[in-house]
């Protein structure tokens, strides 16, 4: 390669590098693979190894990713927190070792120890104790400036706020959340109608860097030590010891590491640690290798970004052939119909595989799969595995074309693919399948309000059998409730009264709670002041529907597919049956001074929710809006404002903090 070719080659994947990083890093929301990024950086540095006069400061192997987060105060670090240099080979890790031995000879420094551990996926920090009381915690950053965010470490609960000695001293550690942990995290946030997070490292490091602690704890992090930064008044001779230290007084050590007498036995520990990984309740994107001898670490330096006595070994992607054996279909919690994969079962990186997602039904044709396909699947890193290739080759003519169904597999109700979705779904209001995360939104606060009818209860009622759908709420009774908690009688009641009580609630909080697609709040309200009554709602003819201001095509539809299904019959009669409300309440506004004025909100409020503040705005008769054009009077701005906020900057609109807003409600 010429090197006016490799110049525009290393361009083009530094502006790359630099656009994956900053999602990565900056905004934990990775666009590709960590294998798709290290193949990409890999690259980078053999084309900069060949043209050394191309290398320039600003790269990304010259330095660290990560930038300082707007809102927290900058930490200068005292010992840099470096990142570690990839390889993937054990050819280039006797590479490292010829080069750390060729130091230890030298040196006269025998035998040349190696301590290898796991490479924990989540986000490094520092934590300084002074006379072993915990005083401050900081992110990585870009290695030398990290962010304090000393109070969201507090909530960690395996960070000591004191130490068992008296210690001045700073060590790093890696903030993650568990495996266990990381599912049942994203599967409530689905329930709750809440994004999923990508993976484990970016849910920690968005956890750990948010600007209200309350949140950070919330979310189930935990944290492994892995290195003594800095210490007062103690010399250690090796990194082990080091390590063995740390968890005597009181630190929460990286559980998996292996001292090594040579670099034969540090391959075999990380051929070990990629056997086992499968086995680990935490994730990691490879293992690092460590020179014991802190003299000769010493010895050995650094370079701008990463140190030469440390390197991290990443598990290569292993691909196996199998054979497509059928295809089911399952729902999950938000009505999402999903087709797997059944595979004849293959071993793959330490794990065996038998089915895996095939995510939709445009996945399916992309890769043209048949049922009775042989096919290769990969597994890299802690990911699911996936359906990577078909072998047409070794079609024989008997593979089954596949289809998805046109109805629900688990309750029979219509399945319904909307325009510009990937996703089929599950229509039906009773599907048992959806049963947790209907009930779910329906006694949510903007739906019926049902006060101590929460996530966990609605969990445990379900699991005891005492309620399978919305309409079981109002068949509930005191002794049921009693059971639930110990010497919970004050709570049985509540709950029961708290049940009564969400039966007047109005018409509009009714629809909402019934979690028609596209329909939330504001809708609701639009439906309910337009038809008056449930039954008017539920006859109502597609193209009066569609005749509705803020009511568009598609949401027309669902809401007449919706009123047309049996289940959805069922559940309203027996909500009637009950005594629920199905009448709209009229009030009479006696204060506008909102009339003909367009807010939008953006960012996080601190004392309202969205909804919150949406319906004070209609109280007022104001309207609110998702987008920010010429025609918005108002942009009520939050914590966190994004492009919405800066829009508004652009088009001259009106801008006001919470605070004004409370002025103006006064």
């Amino acid at each position: 390669m010429e090197q006016t070719e490799a110049k525009k080659k290393i361009e083009e994947l530094r502006k790359k590098l630099e656009h994956y990083a900053t999602l990565y890093y900056d905004q934990d929301n990775p666009a590709i693979s960590d294998y798709e990024y290290d193949m990409m950086m890999n690259e980078l540095k053999e084309l900069e190894k060949q043209f050394p006069e191309l290398v320039t400061k600003d790269s990304l192997t010259q330095k660290v990713g990560g930038h300082v987060k707007e809102g927290f105060e900058k930490v200068e670090h005292e010992v840099p927190l470096q990142s570690l240099q990839d390889i993937f080979s054990f050819e280039e890790l006797e590479e490292f070792e010829q080069r750390v031995n060729k130091t230890a000879k030298e040196y006269q420094i025998k035998p040349l120890k190696y301590v290898v551990e796991t490479k924990i996926d989540g986000l490094s920090v520092s934590l300084e104790y002074i006379d072993g009381v915990f005083v401050r915690g900081a992110t990585r950053g870009n290695g030398l400036v990290g962010e304090d965010v000393t109070q969201n470490l507090k909530t960690i609960k395996h960070i000591p706020q004191r130490l068992k000695e008296p210690v001045t001293i700073t060590v790093r550690g890696e903030v993650f959340i568990g495996k266990k942990e990381f599912d049942q995290m994203n599967e409530q946030r689905e329930i709750m109608g809440e994004s999923l997070f990508a993976n484990a490292r970016n849910a920690a490091a968005g956890s750990l860097r948010q600007l209200d602690s309350k949140i950070t704890a919330k979310r189930p992090l935990d944290i492994y030590i892995f290195n003594v930064q800095k210490i007062e008044g103690k010399q250690f001779q090796s990194h082990y010891e080091e390590l063995v230290y740390l968890e005597k007084i009181g630190f929460n050590v990286n559980p998996v590491k292996i001292l090594c007498n040579n670099i034969k036995e540090a391959i075999s520990a990380i051929e070990k640690i990629g056997e086992d990984r499968e086995k680990l309740t935490f994730g990691i994107d490879g293992a690092v290798i460590k020179v014991d001898n802190l003299f000769l670490r010493e010895k050995l330096g650094t370079t701008s970004k990463v140190p030469r006595w440390a390197i991290a070994y990443k598990y290569p992607p292993e691909k196996k052939e199998t054979i497509l054996k059928d295809i089911i279909c399952q729902v999950g919690r938000t009505g999402a119909i999903t087709p797997m994969a059944i595979l004849e079962p293959v071993k793959v990186a330490g794990s065996t595989i038998s089915k895996t997602t095939l995510h939709n039904e445009d996945f399916i044709k992309e890769k043209d799969l048949k049922i009775g396909d042989h096919v290769i699947i990969q597994k890299a890193g802690d990911v699911i595995p996936e359906v990577v290739e078909v072998l047409k080759d070794k079609r024989t003519g008997e593979e089954v074309e596949f289809h998805m169904p046109d109805r629900c597999p688990v309750c029979g109700a219509e399945a319904v693919r909307e325009m510009g979705e990937a996703v089929l779904r599950c229509n039906g209001i009773e599907c048992p399948a959806k049963s947790l995360r209907n009930i779910v939104h329906f006694a949510s606060r903007e739906a019926m309000d049902i006060s101590g009818l929460g996530y966990a209860i609605i969990e445990q009622l379900i699991e005891e059998r005492l309620i399978e759908n919305i309409a079981d709420i109002y068949t509930l009774k005191l002794e049921d409730v009693l059971s639930l908690r110990k010497n919970g009688k004050k709570f049985a009641q509540n709950l029961i009264d708290a049940i009564e009580e969400s039966k007047k609630q109005d018409l509009y909080r009714l629809i909402t709670a019934l979690g028609i697609r596209h329909v939330g709040v504001k809708a609701a309200k639009v439906l309910a002041k337009r038809y008056k009554t449930m039954d008017a709602l539920m006859t109502a003819k597609i193209e009066s529907l569609n005749m509705i201001e803020d009511v568009g095509e598609i949401t027309a539809d669902s809401i007449y597919d919706f009123f047309r299904q049996d289940q959805t019959i069922d559940l309203i009669n027996r909500l009637k049956q009950a005594g629920v409300n199905m009448t709209a309440i009229e009030e009479e506004n006696v204060d506008n001074r909102f009339e003909g004025q367009t807010f939008v909100l953006t960012g996080a409020l601190d004392k309202y929710s969205r909804n919150e503040a949406s319906s004070i705005i209609e109280k007022y008769g104001g309207k609110t809006s998702s987008t920010v054009s010429k025609k918005t009077n108002y942009v009520l701005a939050g914590e966190d404002a994004g492009s919405k906020l800066t829009k508004a900057q652009a088009l001259g609109v009106t801008i006001i903090s919470e605070k004004e807003f409370e002025e103006m409600i006064k």
